[in-house]
């Protein structure tokens, strides 16, 4: 699957470093041309020599001569995937700061190819905020961050940090990078992520938890993958991802929600909703801030457009449409009427009652069920995982086997 294709491998000083021999052979086996980029700290875990041996090819280790600066440059450039794999919380930082102190930090600064990450740390590092700060940066680079394991870890503990393993890395890179990508080329896609805010008066509004990280890393994924897409997101507290095939338009409330999508889904070839949209909203909105005075307050409020169910209606054989359920239990039967309902092709189902799951984290717990009767069930995963199970499973109706 990979043959004729250049990985540059770039291996960083973690325990996990022991799985990149395994990495490299599985690299190879698959016919891909694998040249290695070490940090001066991995070679405390594994020997240049290990990897040059499977891989066929000179190790890369220092900034040292001449040709190995000029290397960075070249294999930055000749790359068609630069893989890190283990990276560390350390290195992660440094990419997401445009630290450059080793050659590896070159080789990706210089890189004009995709670059994927498989993070390896402990679970109070994988959680920090300023990892998750340096992920949501290095993902709104466009840099493919994979999924963490969750297992036994370096400390003694166990938890969420594991780096995958070797055969979980080299399939991600063939269904990432390989396969959908001809699937989804040129694909027109609309997602939608984050909060609906309906006003009450100047100040106030009423709103939702949603942070928008769901849609955010389904819009990434599907850009990945080589599809064009127009991403509507609500008021998030974390920045949309960047890439060249994301086009964002930024909304308020429902009803402009509801004007965006409908301006263009006659164009599109898919739609997921995945934004929180407010159900109900203020019938008369105050134009000064509404003063404190009784001891209660009453809002009347009227029904917002069910935006999901209008899009339905107007869908096309050739158009697919994907909506999602967040429900206070895992009722199956519910998600399965409203995918009716609403003349969804595929619903995705999450449950508060779930721990992890839901809006505001990075992880989530989630159940799919489609038009033709399948229902798959998954285990707890960071929400950029989840985005690339939902989207296999629409691919795997789009293009049945």
């Amino acid at each position: 699957m990979l043959e004729g294709q250049t990985i540059v491998l770039g291996v960083t000083g973690s325990i996990a470093a022991y799985k990149s021999a395994e990495l490299v052979r599985l690299l190879v086996k698959e016919g891909a041309r694998v040249k290695v980029v070490m940090t001066p700290e991995a070679r405390q875990f594994i020997t240049p020599l290990t990897l040059s041996t499977l891989s066929r090819h000179p190790v890369y280790t220092e900034v040292a001569t001449d040709d190995e600066w000029h290397n960075h440059v070249m294999l930055g450039r000749e790359a068609d995937l630069l893989l890190i794999a283990p990276a560390t919380a350390h290195t992660l930082a440094k990419m997401a700061t445009g630290l450059c102190d080793n050659l590896l930090l070159a080789t990706y600064l210089s890189a004009t190819c995709p670059v994927m990450a498989a993070p390896a740390m402990d679970e109070d590092m994988w959680w920090h905020p300023a990892t998750r700060d340096a992920l949501n940066k290095l993902q709104s680079f466009g840099v493919d961050v994979l999924e963490v394991d969750h297992g036994d870890l370096a400390s003694g503990l166990q938890g969420w940090g594991r780096m995958l393993e070797p055969q979980q890395i080299v399939q991600s890179i063939l269904e990432r990078w390989i396969k959908p990508t001809q699937l989804l080329k040129n694909k027109k896609v609309l997602v939608t992520a984050g909060p609906t805010r309906e006003p009450i008066d100047p100040v106030r509004y009423i709103s939702n938890h949603s942070s928008g990280k769901m849609g955010f890393a389904l819009a990434k994924v599907f850009a990945w993958m080589g599809a064009q897409v127009h991403l509507i997101a609500g008021p998030t507290p974390v920045p949309p991802p960047q890439h060249p095939r994301i086009r964002l338009t930024r909304i308020e409330t429902a009803a402009q929600l509801q004007q965006a999508c409908e301006a263009i889904f006659p164009e599109m070839d898919i739609t997921v909703m995945a934004a929180a949209v407010a159900d109900y909203r203020p019938q008369q909105i105050a134009s000064q801030k509404i003063k404190k005075q009784d001891s209660h307050l009453e809002l009347q409020l009227e029904k917002t457009t069910d935006i999901l169910a209008e899009l339905g209606k107007r869908k096309q054989p050739h158009q697919w449409l994907v909506g999602f359920a967040l429900e206070s239990r895992h009722d199956a039967s519910l998600a399965r009427e409203k995918m009716q309902q609403k003349n969804l092709d595929m619903i995705v189902l999450n449950s508060l009652d779930d721990a992890g799951a839901g809006f505001s984290g990075d992880t989530n717990k989630i159940s799919i069920f489609d038009r033709f009767g399948h229902e798959m069930h998954y285990p707890l995963k960071h929400k950029h995982g989840v985005a690339h199970d939902i989207i296999q499973a629409l691919l795997s109706i789009m293009h049945p086997a």
